[in-house]
């Protein structure tokens, strides 16, 4: 077996020396590139930042607006600045509501009830003292005589008053007084007949010494109409007049008021001593609100 042995080394070398060479591929052509579409031109960063600076403050102001208007409309009217009501000096009244009648008791303006009687007690017609007055130990709200009535009333004039209340078929009286800081004395009186007949018959004696103005109170000097309240401004079925002591007026002013509602005739007295004298607001709405009670 012959052994055969490698070739030189110049030998290889030779041979790798004499490959042909290998033809180079020339490189390809450029490949024409189309031109790119024109991109949307970006807004400059200054431009982003304000308007989300914006979008924030909208966002914000959104949400406070919100907020503001459910606590405006959870907050009463006078917690409201620039929507606050302004004091004309009426009086705190607390809220008022009409008592349960008895069982199959009419009302008094009902056709049934022919004479026009307040069959609720009559206690809890009488209009309820407003806040801040200290209430009158007298005058609490409860029964008083007929003389505590016409005690109201000029020295000279009382008895007869108060006789003619025995002959009118009176059936109950029932008073509240108070006294506010101011010094304004209030007296309400509701003196309750038999029927309408005799109630209106009692308030016709009242003028029966002057065909237009009642007997003045006492500390009265003269009664004269009360040009700020209108006859009209009564409940329905029921008869209100209001009068006042003109200026100048003495040691202390006086306003009253009459309504007639059925069976019950109801006298407002308001008093005050100094020059100051009465408010006519105060007076004025507890009439209305009087006038309310027993309509």
């Amino acid at each position: 077996m012959t052994e055969q042995t490698a070739p030189p080394a110049d030998a290889a070398v030779a041979a790798t020396t004499t490959l042909p060479p290998v033809p180079q591929t020339p490189p390809p052509p450029p490949v024409q590139e189309e031109d790119p579409a024109p991109a949307t031109p970006r807004p400059p960063r200054r431009v982003l930042r304000a308007a989300l600076r914006w979008t924030a403050a909208v966002l914000v102001m959104g949400g406070l607006g919100a907020g503001t208007v459910a606590g405006i409309t959870s907050m009463k009217r006078t917690d409201v600045p620039g929507l606050a009501t302004e004091d004309d000096g009426r009086w705190d009244y607390p809220v008022l509501s009409l008592p349960a009648l008895p069982a199959d008791a009419p009302r008094p303006y009902s056709d049934p009830n022919v004479a026009e009687i307040h069959h609720a007690d009559l206690r809890r017609l009488l209009l309820p003292a407003p806040a801040g007055a200290t209430v009158d130990k007298e005058l609490d709200g409860g029964w008083v005589d007929s003389a505590r009535y016409t005690a109201e009333y000029g020295k000279d004039d009382r008895a007869v008053l108060d006789q003619r209340l025995k002959d009118s078929a009176l059936r109950h009286v029932a008073a509240r007084g108070w006294t506010m800081k101011d010094g304004t004395s209030s007296r309400v009186y509701l003196l309750q007949f038999s029927s309408v007949a005799y109630s209106t018959a009692f308030l016709d004696e009242l003028y029966a010494d002057s065909q237009s103005l009642p007997i003045p109170l006492a500390g009265e000097d003269e009664a004269t109409y009360d040009e700020d309240w209108s006859a009209t401004a009564g409940v329905q079925f029921t008869t209100a007049h209001a009068y006042s002591e003109p200026e100048p007026h003495g040691a202390e002013q006086v306003r009253h008021a009459y309504v007639l509602a059925g069976d019950t005739l109801a006298l407002l007295v308001h008093s005050r001593k100094g020059e100051a004298g009465t408010e006519a607001v105060p007076f004025h709405q507890t009439l209305i609100l009087q006038n309310q009670l027993l309509g």
